[in-house]
């Protein structure tokens, strides 16, 4: 039996990618701050590294 690809995105499932790129905003802008105060660069480097992988759900999602 094959089963067959979902229609387009209804309910919560039409909101994640909103959500999500709320997420990537928020982590881009958080890891920038984090990089530029200079205490705790790692987790800011791993704040983008999050809001890239966001990102690149989103792309995906939407396709």
């Amino acid at each position: 039996m094959t089963a067959a690809l979902p229609g387009p995105l209804t309910g919560v499932a039409a909101a994640a990618p909103a959500i999500a790129m709320l997420a990537v905003f928020a982590c881009g802008i958080g890891g920038v701050v984090m990089i530029a105060r200079g205490k705790e660069r790692r987790k800011g480097i791993l704040l983008l590294v999050a809001a890239a992988v966001l990102l690149a759900n989103v792309l995906i999602w939407t396709l």
